[in-house]
């Protein structure tokens, strides 16, 4: 059962490093280069386990202590081995997660500016709106000020005239 899981295990980290994508830290390639020596070790290992367990040097064909031992050597090597792959396996899992947290944050930043930006963009627009506005009601006041003083020197000049007419009138008279 153990031998299955590990052949299974193997395979997962096997098929996990052709389907990574290059964009890994070097510390995390390191990693995966270095738990895929260790599982070729594990490999040999388990092939001398193998042909340790065929091997039969006692009388009549029957293993003997001394091969037992062996095998169980071996065996023992392989768990350690096994145990030591393990632990490079949750270091190798820490970088990642500590790569998607440095993805989650960046990403987390990239829409807060983007809020900010909107936020911005919002404030700007809604004051250029308010600017021209104000433009517009300064221009319509400039021009009923400028028709109010056309009117007002229309009138100022005709009742300049008015007088004027009037005392060339009186002066005829006189």
């Amino acid at each position: 059962m153990k031998k299955i899981i590990l052949v299974c295990l193997s395979c997962f980290l096997f098929a996990g490093a052709f389907a990574q994508v290059n964009s890994d830290s070097a510390a995390y390639q390191q990693q995966r280069t270095k738990i895929n020596s260790m599982l070729a070790i594990r490999s040999q290992k388990f092939g001398q386990y193998d042909k340790s367990l065929s091997e039969h040097t006692g009388i009549f064909g029957f293993q003997t202590k001394k091969d037992i031992r062996r095998s169980n050597d071996i065996l023992m090597d392989i768990v350690k081995t096994d145990n030591e792959i393990y632990k490079q396996l949750k270091i190798l899992l820490e970088y990642r997660a500590f790569q998607q947290n440095q993805v989650l944050d960046k990403s987390k930043e990239i829409e807060t500016t983007a809020l900010q930006s909107r936020y911005t963009i919002n404030r700007l627009q809604n004051q250029l709106e308010k600017i021209k506005k104000e433009q517009e009601e300064n221009i319509r006041l400039q021009d009923k000020a400028s028709l109010n003083f056309k009117i007002i020197v229309f009138i100022l000049v005709g009742i300049i005239l008015f007088l004027l007419k009037n005392q060339v009138r009186r002066k005829e008279k006189s």
